[in-house]
């Protein structure tokens, strides 16, 4: 036995098995021994207990006398907001510096090659508290708001902006009137339009048409400085503000560096064929090279889509009630710290693995299909 590769093989992975198992059983065994006799309690019960956490902000209605598992998920939900909307302008802010960066003219090109090394070579808790610190040193109070634009304004506070509210008369008329216009615009994509402006045309329209069949009346809630501050609008604090300018310019660095070496791993035959069709620079990029580049640069951005959500983690810096905030204050109240540190890695191990999830489906679809 001991001379057959196969089963000596099987004998060590089934050593080693019962080996970590036995270490694991180990491990929980003491750990429960020990905070028994501490009188630590133990399980996962305490979530169910009013709260009494103060959350500054969130997304989804939240009292200090909800549970504890409804505060969890009220950070959880401030977290996917701020790992999406990072997400959301990092990849557009860094497909625009990736590819000005490969411009002819050096003022362009230079300007997001010192974007780029900045970004990149700094880091990111240190942008955070800099920018952080602006709000406080450089912006005016909230009395003297500057108008960025008609109901935008920017003070010590954070960030004003008009509110948009949709109310729908109909809304199952109006979903399926927006769903057949929608496969209308589509269809007319495929058959007829070749320009993805005409798209963007049709799709607005096709929504417009839509609401307008469901009887929608859209409303725009104006700011209006009333008092010691602002009534109505959207109200973006400092902290999200911060948290969000911060990580965008700090992913966006590395996203325009993945782009730019995909672009760059397109052999120039590509654009010399376009050329010979008579397409412009801007379609050649836009109708060879970007699709091309995608397959290339999908899954290096996964990579940094999650290094996203690890990122916002440092919400916490500048005071922003993240999950990890959340989780910080609920280990503090409740004493629960193992339970605690198990929910933190459950929730970022299914965020991440639903990121991958999502980057390698829509990798699989944009592959090139070998017969």
């Amino acid at each position: 036995m001991l001379n057959d590769a196969k089963a000596r093989s099987i004998a060590i992975q089934g050593a080693l098995v019962f080996a970590l198992v036995g270490f694991a059983t180990l491990l929980v065994t003491t750990t429960i021994a020990n905070l028994e006799a501490r009188g630590i309690p133990i399980g996962f019960d305490f979530l169910t207990v009013p709260s009494r956490l103060v959350i500054s902000e969130s997304i989804l209605p939240y009292v200090p006398r909800d549970p504890y598992y409804w505060a969890i998920v009220v950070g959880i939900a401030n977290t996917i907001l701020i790992s999406t909307l990072v997400i959301v302008f990092s990849s557009i802010i860094g497909l625009i510096l990736g590819i000005a960066r490969l411009s002819s003219n050096p003022l362009a090109s230079g300007t997001c090659k010192v974007w780029v090394e900045v970004a990149r070579n700094t880091p990111p808790i240190v942008l955070l508290i800099f920018l952080y610190s602006l709000w406080w040193k450089v912006l005016p109070p909230i009395a003297q708001a500057a108008n960025l634009a008609p109901g935008v304004y920017v003070s010590m506070r954070g960030l004003v902006m008009p509110a948009v509210t949709i109310s729908l008369q109909s809304i199952e008329w109006g979903l399926v009137g927006l769903v057949g216009l929608l496969i209308g615009a589509r269809l007319l994509r495929a058959f007829v339009v070749r320009r993805l402006s005409f798209l963007v045309l049709a799709l607005l329209s096709a929504s417009a048409l839509g609401l307008w069949a469901a009887g929608a009346s859209i409303q725009i809630d104006w700011p209006v400085f009333a008092g010691f501050g602002f009534r109505g609008g959207i109200a973006l604090t400092p902290e999200l503000s911060t948290i969000l300018i911060g990580l965008t310019i700090y992913t966006s660095g590395f996203v325009a560096e993945i782009v730019r070496g995909g672009v760059l791993a397109i052999g120039k035959g590509q654009w010399d064929a376009g050329r010979s069709l008579g397409l412009s620079q801007t379609r050649i990029l836009r109708l060879i090279i970007i699709p091309q580049t995608l397959r290339i640069v999908v899954p290096p951005l996964n990579s940094q889509y999650i290094n996203v959500v690890k990122n916002s983690t440092l919400a916490i810096a500048v005071g922003y009630p993240d999950f990890l905030a959340v989780m910080n204050t609920t280990i503090s109240k409740s004493s629960h710290a193992i339970e605690g540190l198990f929910i933190i890695l459950g929730v970022y191990l299914a965020l991440n693995l639903t990121l991958s999830a999502i980057a390698n489906w829509y990798n699989r679809r944009i592959a090139i299909v070998e017969r």
